[in-house]
């Protein structure tokens, strides 16, 4: 399918945007305004074989012969009683039953993460990291529009360079970037610029160091996206939203999500199509966004096999905020709503998305995972960039700049093996594999061009067009990097109570990167790392335990910018340590959580300074230190209240360096502190259908606007709420949904690269939407 986004034609020929979705959208608002019954959806499923449904489990240990110690006795029966037989005659009846008993615990905000987060199906309580879930039912009530929006419910997260809107950006204990390498999709990396769709169910973040499992990575940890998975059973939705910024700001959404089986013999497939097309709520801009989402899987006796593919085109403001005032520290003295570039300043392109995997369980204690992902995006940009502002008589400088024909894809193959064997009475639960990544992030004509003044206080937008001229030094612009790896880890239970984790990663790598016509290399690095991980685990309970951990991270130095000299293998990459110790919960089975303390040290931090012949060197003696704290807690309370809330203290700061503005500051973008808190009231039966009401707000702290601190964006906090209401026509469930977000309208700066480009927080949006579900 391909789609033309406001007169750019992405690729192929013109076709409007959601044709294949318009029947069943009319179809669905002609549903809507029937009349309501009592029963809910979840009622709606009673006649369905009972069937109990828990969080991952730890992996089955095989019965032994009846000479095997008390203990190993013990263990054994405890987990088959964990693991009933399932009460369903059939495949789709059996699928059916476990979604309707799945449905109250996603409700009630149950996090059940997914085994590719740490390699393994071992629960959280069983592992010495933190892993952080935002469950399917938090997304589903506060329809995030990014990643950035999605993480808000988790500790110690804040937004970075979002390159104008075009890239994730997330700062994790202090570190990260965008295209850092450190989002995933069911555990195999990404490089599109934007990772958050509705093809994804769910959000975890692995805090810390993960290079372990995980290879070059930065040390705040991995951010792992979940994809949405065909079932056993027929069933689907189609939704149709409708949006608004202010009264003349508008869009509209459609979705359609439509899976089921194929046979009886464990063949499924799903289908999600999406489209959006609505207005930027600053005075000009749009944006619009297709997506077409198809997967097939296969469930068999001991194995699944599951493929995924995702085509997306897209078209989105390039708008980099706002400035401030470096002598008032206070922001331009303009409306929000008023931007400093031009009508054309946009991003467009296409990314596509194919994943294939294969589990396949031996026996009761050894499975082996294969997985194969291929990720390419290319997109073009207008860019014109505002170079300087005299914020007394509003004359701004503008660079009209551009980048055309970027290209970036990684292909990534892992494969790994987990499971369990006993030394004596000593169980030994292990994951080995190994796993190969070869990613590039390619621009081909970078735009450079002089550009007429502007004056921010009197703006005339129109008088110019986009930029033309290539600047042949700054092109082709280059970042190639190769890694292989191997890897293993082993948690050995020395008591019930009590276990030890160590691991080691044998990792090879190579990187070149530089820029310009012709090209000249600026990074050539070849080099090779042993990367070790211990831990331990002491469960005070079934529910809870207590852990310590020491992780190490490795990114190699690399710069695609000529300074002087080449990075080559004799610059050591960055490396990070991590002290971590903690308190894990899952409590009862309704409300889990983390209570971390970490204390993280980045060294080799590449630096520049340009010596007394005025050369620019390059060191490697920088040094980063972020320590912390960090609460997470998801669940529900009672049976009518459910929460997902956080807590995180980060003082990150730098604690050596060549270049003395630098030393002693607060990194970039980094809040010292940040809290959520999100309610939800279900009233259950007491009504004619199921009404739920929810709210919260989140809480980010004063940042620095750049390296040396020579501004700080202020505190804020934003508000939103929603309310949803399931209803039935003729045994048809029906369901709308209100969602405010931004609530009071909370004028807000998440990061900024430098005081000329000040990102600003969306303005209130509200929305109203109607899912027909069949």
């Amino acid at each position: 399918m391909r789609a033309h986004l406001d007169g750019q034609r992405v690729s192929g020929r013109r076709t409007p945007a959601g044709t294949s979705c318009a029947v069943l959208l009319i179809g669905a608002a002609v549903l809507l305004g029937a009349p309501s019954f009592s029963a809910t959806a979840a009622q709606a499923q009673s006649a369905l074989p009972p069937v109990t449904v828990e969080a991952p489990a730890p992996r089955p240990k095989a019965a032994r012969a009846s000479d095997q110690s008390p203990r190993r006795a013990q263990t054994a029966a405890r987990q088959r009683n964990r693991n009933p037989a399932p009460a369903a005659p059939t495949l789709s009846e059996r699928a059916a039953a476990e979604a309707a008993a799945q449905q109250a615990a996603k409700l009630g905000y149950r996090a059940m993460p997914s085994a590719t987060t740490l390699r393994s199906g071992a629960s959280p309580l069983d592992t010495s990291q933190a892993v952080n879930v935002v469950p399917e039912q938090v997304l589903k009530d506060q329809l995030p529009r990014n990643i950035d929006d999605a993480l808000i419910n988790v500790s110690g997260i804040t937004q970075t360079n979002t390159l104008a809107g075009s890239q994730d950006a997330v700062i994790r204990r202090g570190f990260g970037d965008n295209r850092d390498g450190s989002i995933m999709r069911n555990g195999m990396p990404l490089v599109q610029g934007r990772s958050f769709n509705p093809a994804v169910e769910s959000v975890e973040v692995l805090k810390g160091p993960a290079s372990l499992l995980y290879g070059i990575m930065d040390p705040g940890g991995i951010l792992n996206t979940i994809s949405k998975r065909p079932e056993l059973y027929q069933h689907g939705s189609v939704t149709l939203l409708g949006s608004a910024f202010s009264a003349s700001k508008t869009g509209a959404d459609g979705l359609l999500d439509i899976t089921g089986p194929i046979g009886d013999q464990g063949l499924a497939y799903r289908f999600i199509g999406y489209s959006v097309s609505e207005d930027y709520w600053r005075n000009f801009g749009r944006h619009r966004e297709m997506l077409v989402a198809p997967s097939l899987a296969w469930y068999g006796q001991d194995t699944t096999v599951q493929l995924n593919y995702e085509h997306r085109e897209f078209i989105y403001p390039f708008d980099r905020g706002t400035a401030f005032n470096p002598v008032t520290k206070a922001p331009l003295a303009v409306p929000t709503t008023r931007r400093l570039d031009e009508p054309f300043n946009n991003t467009w392109g296409t990314s596509d998305l194919i994943q294939a995997s294969v589990e396949h369980r031996f026996n009761h204690d050894w499975k082996l995972y294969a997985g194969y992902s291929y990720n390419t995006e290319t997109f073009s940009a207008n860019q014109l960039r505002i170079t300087g502002i005299n914020f007394t008589t509003g004359a701004e400088t503008r660079s009209n700049d551009g980048t055309q024909g970027s290209l970036s894809n990684a292909s990534y193959g892992t494969s790994y093996i987990s499971g369990g064997f006993w030394l004596g009475d000593m169980r030994n639960d292990v994951v080995f594999g190994g796993d190969g990544q070869y990613r590039t992030i390619y621009r081909d004509n970078l735009i450079r061009q002089i550009t007429p003044a502007f004056n921010v206080y009197n703006p005339v937008y129109g008088l110019i067009g986009p930029g033309t001229t290539v600047s042949n030094p700054d092109s082709a612009q280059t970042d190639k990097l190769g890694q292989w790896s191997m890897f293993v880890q082993d948690t050995l239970h020395l008591t019930e109570r009590f276990a030890l984790v160590g691991g080691v990663r044998y990792m090879d790598y190579d990187q070149i990167a530089g820029r310009g016509k012709p090209f000249v290399t600026n990074t050539n690095v070849s080099q090779d790392k042993v990367l070790p991980l211990g831990g331990a685990i002491f469960k005070l309970t079934d529910q809870i335990s207590l852990y310590a951990s020491y992780t190490e991270s490795l990114k190699p130095n690399s710069t695609i910018a000529p300074i002087g000299v080449t990075i080559g293998s004799n610059v050591a990459p960055e490396e990070g340590v991590s002290y971590e110790t903690g308190v894990k919960f899952d409590l009862n089975k309704r409300i889990s959580g983390t209570l971390a303390l970490y204390d993280l040290d980045k060294k080799n931090v590449q630096t520049t300074k340009t010596n007394s012949a005025g050369v620019v060197e390059l060191h490697t003696v920088g040094r980063a230190h972020s320590r912390g704290v960090e609460l997470d807690v998801t669940g529900r309370i009672t049976d009518s209240w459910a929460l997902i809330g956080s807590y995180g203290y980060t003082d990150a700061r730098v604690t050596a360096s060549e270049d003395i503005t630098l030393l002693g500051r607060k990194l970039q973008n980094v809040a010292l502190n940040t809290a959520s808190l999100y309610l939800v009231y279900d009233f259950g039966t007491a009504l004619p259908g199921q009404l739920r009401l929810g709210g919260g707000a989140r809480y980010v702290g004063d940042r620095p606007g750049d390296s040396i601190n020579s501004f700080f964006l202020p505190s804020y906090v934003v508000a939103d709420i929603f309310a949803t209401y399931e209803m039935k026509y003729q045994n048809t469930p029906v369901i709308y949904q209100l969602n405010v977000k931004n609530l009071f309208d909370t004028v807000y700066y998440p990061s900024a690269v430098n005081n000329l480009n000040v990102a600003l927080g969306d303005a209130r949006r509200v929305s109203l939407s109607a899912t027909v579900k069949f």
